[in-house]
């Protein structure tokens, strides 16, 4: 009986041990996990020859930098958030998508990412997104209800800081998540998110102070953010809204149904915004 008891304690504790030890892992190396930034600008947007201007803007004592990239026959301007990886450098297959709908498009790097200094946190992309913002509007001269608010992934939460505070032409997220401790509960259901989570992105609550029209697009097939994400937020949010289905996993859902990501994108935007021609 006494073996049998100490084996069982051994067995807690091996178990409890594991358990702390995973927790403390994903507490610490959270920040690298939700920001796995790259410096390498590796292209830019002349190599597509398209005209551009590079901004870089002030935020706090760090410079957040992006580019400016005119349509000559512009139908609205985009504020284009990425997702987590990678820089702006990789986003040029988005952002030829986005032209293609007669968009000019500004993207630009969180903290830490490409030629942005400093490091990433909420805090921060909050920031760089509002800093972004006010360029548009105070040095660009454009109006409000002329700029798209465009999120992808990690890019949704970073717009919803912006979105529910702006009279925006229209807010666009895609394949983006209710909350980090959601998505942490959704893969570890034993981990106590919303106590360890460093940084919260609470879309779900904010949700729903959003005015201009909203469309968000999910894919059922999404390998990272589930489906579920999208369609809690949508419900969660105010009229006008819009939802749009495409397939694919997670990065590659808006190649792999171009087509009717199209016309997700076209259907929603001629009402607001006119045909392009």
């Amino acid at each position: 009986m006494k073996t049998i008891l100490l084996l069982v304690l051994k067995i807690t504790f091996v178990a409890i041990g594991t358990y702390v030890a995973f927790v403390l892992y994903l507490y610490f190396m959270q920040n690298k996990m939700l920001y796995p930034a790259s410096s390498q600008v590796w292209r830019i947007p002349s190599d597509w020859d398209w005209e551009y201007e590079t901004v870089r803007l002030q935020v706090d004592k760090y410079t957040t930098n992006g580019w400016y990239i005119p349509h000559e026959n512009e139908r609205a301007v985009v504020l284009f958030s990425h997702g987590n990886a990678g820089n702006i450098a990789d986003r040029l297959e988005s952002v030829d998508l986005l032209r293609s709908f007669g968009l000019s498009v500004l993207v630009y790097d969180y903290g830490g990412y490409g030629e942005s200094t400093g490091s990433p946190s909420e805090q921060r992309t909050a920031a760089d997104i509002h800093a972004m913002w006010n360029y548009l509007v105070e040095e660009r001269g454009y109006s409000e209800d002329n700029i798209i608010l465009f999120g992808r992934s990690l890019g949704g939460a970073v717009t919803m800081q912006l979105a529910p505070e702006v009279q925006a032409g229209a807010v666009i997220l895609e394949s983006t998540f209710k909350s980090i401790p959601h998505i942490v509960h959704d893969y570890w259901s034993f981990v106590p998110a919303r106590l360890l989570a460093k940084h919260q992105y609470p879309s779900i609550d904010k949700i729903s102070n959003i005015k201009p029209p909203l469309l968000i697009i999910h894919s059922p097939e999404d390998d990272i953010i589930p489906y579920q994400h999208g369609v809690d937020l949508y419900e969660a949010a105010s009229q006008p809204k819009t939802f749009g289905t495409i397939s694919g996993n997670h990065n590659y859902g808006f190649v792999n149904s171009e087509v009717n990501y199209r016309k997700i994108w076209e259907d929603f935007l001629t009402p607001i915004f006119g045909e392009f021609k």
